[in-house]
Formats: C-alpha cells, structure tokens, sequence
C-alpha cells in the first residue's frame, strides 16, 4: 500500500497491479513470455497508481500477486476467480483444484487485500470519499482492435463516473473514451460492489490501454490526466 490514511477523497485500488506469486506455486508452470502477457496482471497499472496517489496525495491499495493465482476482482467462490485457461493460455497450476487449495488462496490473498481497503475506508468514516478501480487492457482482443484509449465503467449509479466521463471526452489527449468499454461493469466485478456500493460511496472503475501506459514516461503523462479529470469530476458535482 502507498500512503496510507492520505487526505485525498479519492482511494485508488489496483486489483491486478502485480504479477507475483507465492513461492510454493512458483511459475505455475506459465512460460516467460506468458507473464509479460496480459494474463498475468494489468501492465502498467502499478506506476500509474504510484503516480497518480501522488499527485492526489491519495492512498493506493495494490494487489502484488497475480490474477493466475486468483482474480482479486472476483467474488472468491466464483468458479472463474481462478482461470484454468486465460485468453488461449493453459495454466497447469490452476487445473484440478480441491477445495481446500482454492480457500488456501483466497484466505493467504483475496482477504488480506480486501481487508486492507475496508480498513482504508474504515479510517475515512464521515469524509467524503470516492473509490477509484485502476485497470489496464490489452490494446488488441480476439483479434479486435479496439478503438478507445480510456474506458470508465460503472453501473447506472455513480454520479462521478457520469462527471468523469464528460471531462474525459473534454480532453484532447484523451483520444475515444469508452462509456463500459471496452468491458461492461456487471455482476463479474467484485471490488466496487463489495466496498462502494456497501457503504453507499460513489466510485469510478477507469480502463487504460496497455500501451499507453507501458512505460514510466506513459505512466507520468496518464498520472497528469487522470489527476486534472478526477480533480475537476468531483469539483463539478459540488459539496458532498
């Protein structure tokens, strides 16, 4: 976690921003170039969350595993929290799974993870309060490639999603900006409905292309962005 307890209203969390796994699971018996891969985590996700708190002064709470070991943005009891097969790639270790393996998964990673943003969240009570899911995609999917350099996803009922988009379609170097593009928020995602929409706060799940970000130098240029939009988002919807 970096800064925690940080005034800003916003609390960055970043479900897939690391690739490692626990020693006993070693490479999972994934290829090299498979963990620079999509698959293994949201490229660029990591710099940009420690260069966007620190232009907000906002606390970021960064998963550091995988999502092959298991999907922090998933209900834990979902069959699919941990893939058997991601986009065309066999994960031997994740095949055949009893019980007892995946609950040792989820209570060594899902739980300490979401625990530390309940905690976060526990510290802010009565301050306004916004959360921010960073995540990142792959700029070219089942062949497609797909047009938008940002995505906000939400359900119907975010007022700062609604504010982050128009300012996000304001910026010229936003480029296309998808409105649940190019994913959907839906009964998949886990994060935003287990701690926003439990505590009645407002959020925003913002989707950045991989390439934009894959370099410390995208990273700074995006951190500016995000910044100045989600600054001038919660200015545009008034006092709390």
């Amino acid at each position: 976690m970096l800064n925690p307890g940080a005034p800003s209203p916003f609390l960055l969390v970043g479900d897939h921003a690391g690739r490692e796994t626990p020693a006993a699971l070693g490479d999972m018996g994934v290829a090299a170039e498979d963990w620079e891969r999509h698959i293994a985590w949201d490229i660029g996700v990591a710099g940009l969350g420690a260069s966007l708190a620190a232009l907000l002064d906002a606390a970021f709470v960064r998963q550091r595993y995988s999502r092959l070991v298991i999907d922090c943005n998933r209900d834990p009891g979902r069959p699919d929290a941990i893939c058997e097969v991601s986009d065309g790639t066999t994960i031997p270790a994740n095949q055949h799974l009893t019980p007892a393996e995946r609950a040792r998964r989820v209570d060594e990673i899902v739980r300490p993870y979401h625990a530390a943003i309940a905690g976060q969240l526990d510290q802010r009570a009565g301050r306004r309060t916004c959360l921010v899911a960073l995540h990142s995609f792959t700029p070219v999917m089942d062949a497609f490639a797909r047009p938008w350099r940002f995505g906000v996803l939400h359900l119907e009922d975010s007022p700062l999603s609604r504010a982050v988009l128009a300012r996000l379609r304001a910026e010229p170097l936003a480029g296309e900006v998808g409105d649940n593009q190019p994913y959907r928020m839906d009964g998949t995602d886990f994060t935003v409905p287990h701690h926003a929409h439990a505590r009645g706060l407002d959020y925003v799940e913002l989707e950045v292309r991989q390439d934009l970000i894959a370099a410390p130098a995208g990273q700074a240029e995006v951190a500016d962005l995000l910044a100045r939009v989600l600054t001038r988002a919660l200015e545009d919807l008034g006092p709390a």
